[in-house]
């Protein structure tokens, strides 16, 4: 049975904390809110794909207390080092950045992590088989 991804819902403890996260780093953009759950309850998508996969974001959650070793997180592919490099950088200076650019040999890439304002980690990589540039690359 064929399925599709096409979404993803978090609780989050504040959920604007969240919205400006997910807009700043992310590029992602709010396409719908609704009243919900004694708030609202809101859409987030990246341009262009939103009828392809989005976040669901929702108050109520419980900071996530992730581990330094744990590598549970969201993927996002940049379109070069440099802007690994440079997310990296407005993190660290938000205070947000828990894992500083690195490179990992193929598949893993170029990447770096930040902790999102509900304790969820978030990746930045290129040169991963996902994402840009990546139609040229073998998946192992």
């Amino acid at each position: 049975m064929p399925t599709t991804l096409t979404h993803l819902a978090l609780h989050v403890p504040d959920l604007e904390a969240c919205i400006d996260f997910y807009q700043q780093f992310c590029g992602m953009r709010v396409i719908h809110e609704r009243a919900g759950k004694g708030s609202k309850i809101v859409w987030m998508a990246e341009p262009g794909k939103e009828h392809q996969f989005i976040f669901v974001i929702m108050p109520g959650g419980a900071d996530r207390q992730l581990a330094a070793d744990d590598y549970s997180h969201f993927g996002f592919a940049v379109d070069s080092r440099e802007q690994v490099e440079e997310i990296a950088r407005l993190a660290e200076s938000a205070g947000c950045l828990i894992w500083p650019a690195r490179d990992e040999p193929y598949p893993v890439g170029y990447y770096c992590g930040l902790r999102d304002p509900a304790g969820n980690y978030v990746e930045f990589s290129y040169g991963q088989p996902l994402g840009p540039g990546s139609e040229a690359m073998p998946i192992p």
